[in-house]
């Protein structure tokens, strides 16, 4: 597994569902996951969840953001070719045009720094 780096001007975005299920990907989202608009979409935002990641992170940022706030984290996620990547994300609490409950996800590279910091967060050999 390779580590994919995100360019400084790349910006992921995408939504979801109440039940986590992606709604919307961004183009930067495809080019940097490997999949396809189509092979996103309908999908449990989980396709692209590294298996490095604990699972409370997870449960910590859906928690946050079903009770209205803002998440922040760092976040290793895989691609379609279970390469990686390094994220910076804040997700967030939203509505669609019919009033149901969305989440939006911002993501956008992180500093060297905060990756370090994540790596000895989760407990990861570097």
């Amino acid at each position: 597994m390779a580590e994919i780096k995100l360019k400084k001007d790349t910006l992921i975005v995408s939504e979801t569902d109440e039940k986590g299920i992606i709604v919307y990907a961004n183009e930067g989202f495809c080019d940097i996951s490997g999949y396809t608009k189509d092979e996103l979409i309908g999908q449990d935002n989980a396709i692209v969840r590294h298996p490095d990641m604990p699972k409370e992170s997870g449960l910590d940022l859906w928690n946050t953001i079903q009770s209205g706030k803002i998440w922040n984290g760092i976040v290793k996620n895989k691609t379609k070719n279970d390469d990686f990547y390094w994220q910076n994300a804040t997700a967030y609490a939203s509505k669609d045009a019919n009033g149901n409950p969305r989440y939006i996800s911002i993501r956008v590279k992180p500093t060297d720094e905060e990756i370090k910091n994540a790596i000895k967060l989760f407990g990861l050999e570097e």
